[in-house]
């Protein structure tokens, strides 16, 4: 094995220095010739090429000071006597969990370990992001940093920062049949007012397919605050008066509101899936390409809708 090993790092040698004669070939005198010869340049460059010429590196070796030795690899010989397996291998029950497989075994040909306890970490090459661009407005999604200290700033265009998130807050006992009341959380990643309101699917919907219970949503429209970075730091800051209906709302913090939904599970057993529309405004804020003379007058908003499917974990007997 260590035959190998100098063999190979003695075939690397010799490409290196390839690689260095292609190079020095390469390179041309940029300074015109007569320029040279008319104010005797000429001679003082030609000197020191002398001593650093293409042959000097054909003597290079894999060490300083010993001569580079051709070494020759005997191919490899089939035998017919091969060594014994243990008297216990036929006996003794096999784990396959402990065993390595035949890929794992040819990544490491110098141990080929055949337990897993044998293995050794492998050299693994740097990873890094490769940047994403949006192809309609030709924006920058996502964008490797090599250092953290000079991060630029990005323009948020994911959807994840301005569609208000759903979560479950308190799930109750799930039972066949039986309405059950469940606590959700909608929170606004936006700084202005997102008004939402919440729908129940049609029939017919083609979203609507793994739907296993009945919801009803509140009828009313929903308000959520702009996000505020520094409002739960504020402790003088006067909440905003919603007036909210209690039957529906839950509580309020800030850009985040609880509200109530009603569950009535439609299969005897399984996992309790509820599945509904979400209604929200939405404000490009971003800044207009054409100048505002010719830009329409006033934000834009948009309604869109998102369908919300949740688990709400398995049935109860």
């Amino acid at each position: 094995m260590n035959k190998l090993i100098e063999y190979y790092q003695q075939l690397a040698q010799k490409e290196k220095v390839e690689r260095d004669r292609k190079k020095l070939a390469r390179r041309r005198n940029y300074m015109p010739l007569a320029f040279s010869d008319k104010y005797g340049l000429g001679t003082r460059l030609q000197r020191p090429r002398a001593g650093t010429s293409i042959s000097t590196l054909a003597g290079l070796s894999l060490k300083e000071g010993e001569d580079q030795k051709e070494i020759k690899i005997e191919p490899a010989q089939a035998v017919d006597e091969v060594e014994p397996l243990p008297e216990d291998y036929y006996t003794r029950p096999v784990n396959l969990t402990e065993v390595t497989t035949l890929q794992q075994r040819l990544l490491q040909p110098d141990f080929q370990p055949v337990c897993a306890s044998q293995l050794y970490p492998r050299h693994k090459h740097l990873l890094i992001k490769r940047s994403l661009r949006c192809r309609k407005c030709e924006h920058n999604l996502s964008k490797p940093e090599f250092n953290p200290t000079s991060i630029k700033f990005k323009i948020q265009l994911v959807a994840v920062n301005y569609i208000p998130e759903v979560r479950i807050m308190s799930i109750p006992n799930l039972r066949y049949m039986k309405e059950s009341q469940v606590l959700l959380t909608l929170t606004n990643p936006v700084e202005n007012l997102t008004h939402v309101t919440l729908l129940e699917c049609e029939e017919g919907d083609p979203d609507n397919i793994n739907s296993t219970a009945k919801v009803v949503v509140p009828p009313k429209e929903l308000v959520l605050a702009g996000k505020d970075a520094a409002a739960e730091y504020d402790e003088l800051a006067e909440p905003q008066d919603f007036q909210d209906d209690p039957d529906i709302i839950a509580f309020r913090k800030a850009n985040k509101v609880g509200i109530f939904i009603k569950v009535t599970p439609q299969r005897e057993e399984g996992e309790v899936t509820v599945c509904f529309k979400m209604k929200h405004d939405f404000k490009n804020l971003a800044a207009p390409i054409r100048p505002i003379e010719e830009s329409d007058q006033g934000t834009e908003v948009i309604w869109l809708t998102q369908h919300v499917e949740l688990s709400l974990g398995p049935l109860l007997p």
